[in-house]
């Protein structure tokens, strides 16, 4: 980068110099012919003046001025120019008004040829013509002399520029080197390294700061996976090693039917929560990777929460109560069915005896309130309440059951449906409340 910005801005400056030092060197050009032809002008103007009241003596004063009559002949000149003429006997008689040329004349001081800018006018004495010249040298001297400065300046001052740019990015982009040799050191997320800090407020720092940010996000991500990995081989440890237990206990109590029916039975319940465990982390691999299909259509939630409330009330041992308006959406009635399940068991779980749910809607959402008059979620838990595997202390003591995994798979299931879903403790029973909103198109 530091090469092409340095490439890229010695390109531009010699776009820029040439057409600078070009419109330098021609107003310079120009400024300088002016010069000459104002001098030629005013010794024009002061030479027809003398001849208007006859004094030639000025023409043999002037270094360079010579009067033609209208044949071409010479009537009076400078004296230093002895014998040499300025105009052919052609050009005079193409003189009309004052001409101004530039030509290669042999009026050296040895007789040689040298460059003079002429001017010749008509003057009133009989079609006279007077020509005034000047060395044009001088001009040309000045010019290469300044063509000579502009082409060494010019590369000097592209270099100086270049050089200038090339140490200007090489210091603007310091603190990415140093951010990419860090970066290359940090070998994982696990790390706790960071980016170096840099100063300022510009997009460099800013940069630094963003990334800094997103390491420690990725790292409480990665933090969390590998908890729902240690969170996971724990629940599957429990229920393998039981089952392992009770499957000994049956062959070890062969010939004893009933022992090795009751061995069976743990076994079979051990299975069935494995089962469950396992469809359970496959509904939440599935929506974190936004694979989780839900089957829409028309479910009328009263209706679904009264029949909920039926069939799990005698199964849980808890008085269920639905409620509220009759409202229709778009869903997945088996997906809502295992929300209500989840919620109802966890409220079970935690010794509730009485569950509400009540059915509401407003202009854009249906909301679904499910509230149990239990001692509601821990002050350390409520926040957390939805990831997975959080459990409060009886439930890791194994005084409950379940792997924590409710609330993450109630969660999913309505985020699915595109919706959203809150905890809290308190009104109306006092115990916990979750609330489900779904969208109503």
């Amino acid at each position: 980068m530091r090469a092409r910005v340095t490439l890229v801005t010695a390109a531009g400056a010699v776009g820029a110099l040439a057409i600078c030092l070009t419109l330098l060197y021609a107003a310079l050009d120009r400024q300088l012919w002016a010069a000459i032809d104002a001098g030629l002008t005013a010794r024009a103007g002061d030479l027809a003046a003398a001849l208007q009241v006859g004094d030639t003596a000025a023409l043999a004063d002037d270094p360079m001025a010579q009067l033609y009559g209208p044949d071409g002949e010479v009537f009076a000149g400078s004296t230093a120019l002895q014998g040499r003429w300025l105009l052919t006997s052609e050009q005079v008689s193409e003189v009309e008004d004052t001409v101004l040329t530039t030509r290669t004349l042999p009026v050296g001081e040895d007789g040689g040829p040298i460059p003079v800018r002429l001017l010749s006018q008509r003057v009133a004495s009989g079609g006279s013509v007077l020509s005034v010249a000047v060395s044009a040298e001088p001009v040309h001297a000045a010019r290469d002399r300044l063509a000579i400065v502009l082409f060494v300046a010019a590369p000097l001052l592209v270099g100086a520029l270049a050089a200038g740019a090339w140490a200007v990015v090489r210091t603007a982009l310091r603190p990415v080197d140093a951010l990419t040799r860090q970066a290359a050191i940090i070998s994982s997320l696990e790390s706790d390294s960071r980016l170096p800090a840099v100063p300022g407020d510009d997009e460099i720092a800013r940069l630094a700061r963003t990334l800094n940010d997103m390491l420690a996000r990725l790292g409480v991500a990665a933090e969390r996976e590998r908890a729902f990995v240690d969170d996971a081989s724990h629940e599957l440890r429990t229920p393998l090693a039981v089952l392992r237990g009770e499957l000994e206990l049956a062959l070890d109590a062969i010939g004893d039917d009933r022992e090795v029916e009751q061995s069976l039975r743990a076994a079979l319940g051990e299975a069935d929560r494995l089962s469950r465990l396992a469809d359970d982390l496959l509904l939440l691999a599935r929506a974190r990777t936004g694979a989780l299909v839900v089957r829409t259509e028309a479910v009328d939630l009263l209706d679904l929460a009264a029949a909920e409330a039926r069939r799990l009330g005698p199964a849980l041992g808890l008085r269920i109560e639905a409620s509220g308006d009759p409202v229709v959406v778009n869903a997945d009635p088996e997906r809502l069915r295992q929300v209500l399940a989840n919620l109802a068991r966890n409220s079970a779980a935690a010794g509730a005896a009485t569950v509400r749910i009540r059915v509401t809607h407003d202009r854009d959402t249906a909301a679904v309130e499910v509230a149990d008059d239990g001692p509601g979620f821990p002050p350390g838990l409520l926040d957390a309440a939805f990831a997975r595997f959080t459990r409060g202390d009886d439930a890791r003591s194994g005084a409950a059951p379940g792997a924590g995994l409710g609330l993450s798979i109630v969660r999913a299931v309505v985020i699915a449906h595109g919706g959203i879903v809150s905890a809290r403790n308190g009104e109306p029973l006092g115990g916990a409340v979750v609330t489900a909103r779904l969208p109503l198109t």
